[in-house]
């Protein structure tokens, strides 16, 4: 119950703040409408941030299925404890997105553009195009996992002082965003992306098109990319390049 309960919170949290910005930029009516990607880049980035530092000790704030699926693969984490991360995360995504529905209520109804408001709770490509958009995000879930791996190898274990990996964590995904955010929105989570497109597509009021057709990708590809991360993590310990 305690990693349930962490994840699901966690989630809710990263979703209200990193989704919440999307709102915030993008919908008609909001004071901020107008805002750029910096602003949405530096959002993100805190919206993982905060509640890492509140639920890091407690379950190590996965928030993302990617992450705890890359971690039992390269056995830091027991299998048996990934159905209840990820329903957690998955509820959590669900739950964050609704309360941004509720308070952008009046915004989301002023904005008609289905694609505005589907924008500020999931991802979607730049350019269509199903190889690279997957390639895009299966990199994006590689990065993502290999360098949170990577941080354990600051020396002296300086990385984990005072919760100082977390900051580490929050350059990672403005980095990612910055660097490769412009191709697909980089997803790199279906508890940001899948439960938030599930949540719009059920209680977003107006016209409103989720594009399944595309969802599957920020929902698979970034566990593949986060996979194969987790693998070659561990290979490179035992070739002895990592400690």
């Amino acid at each position: 119950m305690k990693y349930f309960l962490a994840e699901f919170i966690g989630t809710a949290i990263l979703v209200v703040l990193g989704d919440g910005v999307c709102c915030n930029v993008s919908l008609n009516k909001s004071g901020m409408k107008g805002g750029n990607s910096v602003h949405i880049t530096i959002g993100w980035a805190l919206a993982v941030l905060l509640p890492a530092y509140c639920f890091g000790a407690a379950s190590g704030a996965h928030f993302n299925p990617s992450v705890t699926i890359a971690l039992a693969v390269g056995g830091m984490l027991d299998w048996s404890l990934v159905p209840t991360y990820i329903i957690g995360q998955l509820l959590g995504g669900v739950l964050g997105a609704v309360i941004l529905i509720i308070l952008y209520h009046d915004q989301l109804v002023a904005t008609d553009d289905p694609a505005v408001k589907r924008g500020c709770f999931c991802t979607g490509p730049s350019s269509p195009n199903t190889v690279l958009n997957f390639l895009s995000e299966c990199t994006c879930g590689f990065l993502l996992v290999f360098t949170i791996l990577g941080i354990n190898q600051v020396a002296g274990g300086a990385a984990g002082t005072q919760g100082l990996n977390y900051f580490f964590v929050m350059a990672l995904i403005m980095s990612i965003g910055m660097s490769l955010g412009g191709l697909t929105g980089y997803a790199m989570n279906a508890a940001r992306d899948t439960a938030p497109r599930l949540a719009y597509a059920l209680f977003c009021p107006g016209k409103k098109d989720a594009d399944w057709g595309y969802a599957w990708i920020p929902a698979i590809a970034p566990i593949v990319g986060a996979s194969l991360a987790a693998l070659l993590y561990n290979g490179l310990i035992a070739a002895g390049v990592f400690a």
